[in-house]
């Protein structure tokens, strides 16, 4: 088995999941409660569970039509295109647990054990799915698809 099916087979499975996800955020979104299971947290919230649910759809079908002829350039793009999506969200759940973890609700900073408790789990789907789009990185610096 080529390095080339074994990146199609690696990014369907992503793109299957990343889809799930997004319309996990929507369908949570619109129930209007939020959802927590295990190291899973989905927020009902409009911009993040809303737009970010979009966002994470969308970013899992681009990664689903990138399988299509995948070492071709412009059908690669479209799975690079799905990670830096990935990220963007990541990066924005990231920067809000950070902007969370500073002030307390005594004081203006938080205790060293405050702070550390706000990185703990459940996690928002975006941060979940980071470390496996960060694979695209690896065929970037190849400088082909497979």
């Amino acid at each position: 088995m080529g390095e080339y099916t074994v990146a199609k087979i690696y990014f369907g499975i992503l793109g299957i999941v990343t889809v799930l996800f997004g319309i996990a955020e929507l369908a949570v979104t619109a129930g209007g409660t939020s959802f927590s299971w295990s190291i899973l947290e989905i927020p009902n919230e409009m911009f993040r569970g809303g737009w970010g649910g979009f966002i994470v759809l969308f970013a899992g079908l681009f990664y689903l039509s990138s399988l299509k002829n995948f070492s071709e350039v412009h059908q690669f793009s479209k799975a690079v295109m799905g990670s830096i999506m990935i990220w963007v969200m990541a990066g924005l759940d990231i920067f809000a647990m950070i902007t969370e973890s500073i002030p307390s609700e005594e004081g203006w900073f938080n205790s060293l054990e405050g702070f550390l408790e706000t990185y703990a789990p459940p996690y928002a789907p975006a941060i979940i799915l980071l470390p496996f789009s960060l694979v695209v990185i690896y065929y970037i610096y190849r400088g082909k698809a497979a």
